[in-house]
């Protein structure tokens, strides 16, 4: 009797420290709550009149610019029963023009000078594992973006119907993939450096030589476009820089000179950056005003519209921080915090390479990348990293099976995605990139190339969204490859004497703590996060 009345003692112990476990947690837990209340509350007292003014100081740019944005949109809208001529939506938009002409003036010299400054200053070893950790970056982010884009359009079906309602609009040129590629390699490899600044090479199609009754050949011959052949500038400047890395002491006058003028560009960038939300509102609102029927948006094209904005936001605002997270182990919401600037820029001016100057700006004072990794990553990014254009091609190639009801089978999907994939990373080496690159897709599985004039009509706004989600594609990168490669800068900064004994470097997240930020919400965000 006394061993089962022991017996029954052990389970009611046990019991009573089960629930006694499960009470402390849950005072453990209200007790959290409890200080995390009283935390916020105190912060919430401790805001001033000072310190508001000085979040506003400092987050100014940024303010404006959301602003500039919203404006646009209601300025274009209150405008669009006027029934603007173009020439006076032309003077209307001048402002934008000139903004766009700021930031491209610019680009130029800050690609060059970044990258030769950025490459001279790694030894060979460090900057071809640099090199392969951003490569290996963008082929995963491209990659993983196409399959979005075809699970999305194959989820969605927006194609679904006749396209007979659809509107067209422009006219396609054909274009040869394998001329297209050539093309590619071509501008990687520029006869002249001066030419390169202005002029991309292009096949044109001469015309049909009929040599029999039967056969007719279109005559490929070389010729140029106007626009900057970035592709080649990039490949250039890489190889400059680590030539004049490995020459030590005899490259250090060229060392500085470029480092001066990197220096000089940056100092432009920040004259230019206050005037950017006059221009992002008038660039905005002057492309509103273009739209000769706002009506297009609905139906299929509205559909489509919509597929490619989900398969943005997915892989923007999920796979990107998704990826920042899982590799860095830190906060990726924080870190674009620090990019608002550069997104809210990039959607206005829809140029990733127009965006750069900013983009440089944020990494390097909001989030405090280190600059031989911004120097190196960002232009090559700028270059070959399209996310969002690899998404938005194989979505639109699917699309536009869809609306001519011809079915694609496993292998066409496969291909379609292969050729998305490759198109988009050459597309800064291919003149007149968005168009061409769309029928090398196309013609890969034998679509009809005419019926991109389908989709025309909405292509000024998707771009813009593309743009951002490249920009951030391209920022977040730096972040992961600098995360990736602190072990090679540590070491380099203790061989040039810049680091103590034992102490270890800052990453870019930390500084932040150490480090005055200018124009970025990211106080906002800490403050949140941390609540």
């Amino acid at each position: 009797m006394s061993e089962q009345s022991h017996v029954n003692s052990l389970f009611l112990n046990e019991d009573a420290a089960k629930r006694l476990s499960a009470e402390s947690r849950v005072q453990r837990l209200r007790q959290a709550v409890q200080k995390r209340a009283a935390r916020a509350k105190k912060r919430m007292h401790s805001i001033t009149a000072d310190s508001a003014k000085s979040f506003l100081r400092r987050n100014a740019f940024v303010l404006f610019t959301i602003a500039a944005v919203l404006l646009g949109i209601i300025l274009a809208f209150s405008l669009r029963p006027y029934h603007l001529t173009y020439r006076q939506i032309k003077y209307f938009s001048f402002p934008g023009e000139l903004l766009m002409r700021m930031l491209q003036m610019l680009v130029l010299p800050l690609i060059v000078s970044s990258l030769i400054t950025g490459m001279a200053s790694l030894d060979g070893r460090a900057s071809g594992k640099m090199g392969m950790r951003a490569v290996v970056y963008y082929m995963v982010t491209t990659i993983i973006a196409v399959f979005i884009g075809i699970l999305m359009v194959i989820i969605i079906h927006p194609g679904k119907g006749s396209k007979d309602k659809l509107h067209r609009e422009g006219r396609i040129e054909q274009v040869q993939t394998t001329d297209a590629f050539m093309d590619l390699v071509r501008n990687m490899f520029p006869p002249n450096l001066v030419e390169a600044c202005f002029k991309q090479n292009i096949t044109h199609a001469l015309g049909t030589i009929s040599e029999v009754l039967t056969f007719e050949e279109v005559i490929p011959i070389p010729g140029s476009a106007n626009g900057v052949n970035a592709l080649g500038l990039v490949v250039f400047s890489m190889c400059f820089g680590l030539v004049i890395g490995s020459m030590k002491q005899k490259g250090r006058a060229l060392r500085e000179f470029f480092n001066c003028l990197n220096e000089a560009i940056m100092r432009l960038v920040a004259i230019i950056i206050w005037y950017a939300p006059v221009g992002i509102m008038f660039l905005i609102a002057g492309k509103i005003l273009e739209m000769d029927d706002l009506a297009v948006m609905g139906g299929q094209l509205g559909m489509y519209t919509l597929t490619v904005i989900v398969g943005l936001l997915i892989h923007a605002l999920c796979i990107l921080p998704l990826l920042y997270f899982i590799v860095t182990h830190r906060n990726p919401w924080v870190f674009i915090a620090g990019l608002l600037q550069a997104l809210i820029t990039a959607l206005g001016t829809s140029s990733s390479s127009a965006t750069l100057p900013i983009t440089f700006r944020c990494l390097e004072e909001n989030n405090g990348v280190d600059r031989r990794i911004t120097r190196f990553v960002l232009p090559v990014g700028a270059t070959i990293n399209m996310d969002g254009t690899a998404l938005y091609e194989a979505l639109a190639a699917i699309f536009i099976a869809q609306v001519n009801n011809y079915e694609l089978d496993f292998g066409q999907i496969i291909t379609i995605s292969i050729t998305a994939t490759a198109a988009s990373i050459g597309a800064a080496g291919i003149p007149q990139a968005g168009l061409v690159t769309m029928v090398i897709v196309l013609t890969s599985v034998g679509l009809p190339t005419e019926d991109i004039t389908l989709i025309i009509a909405v292509d000024w706004f998707l771009d813009r969204l593309r743009t951002t989600t490249n920009v951030l594609g391209d920022s977040l990168g730096a972040g992961i490859v600098e995360h990736l490669s602190r072990h090679e800068l540590d070491a380099q900064d203790c061989e040039l004497g810049n680091c103590e004994p034992g102490k270890e470097q800052l990453s870019h997240l930390d500084c932040e703590s150490s480090k005055p930020l200018k124009n970025s919400l990211y106080p906002l965000f800490i403050n949140f996060i941390s609540l």
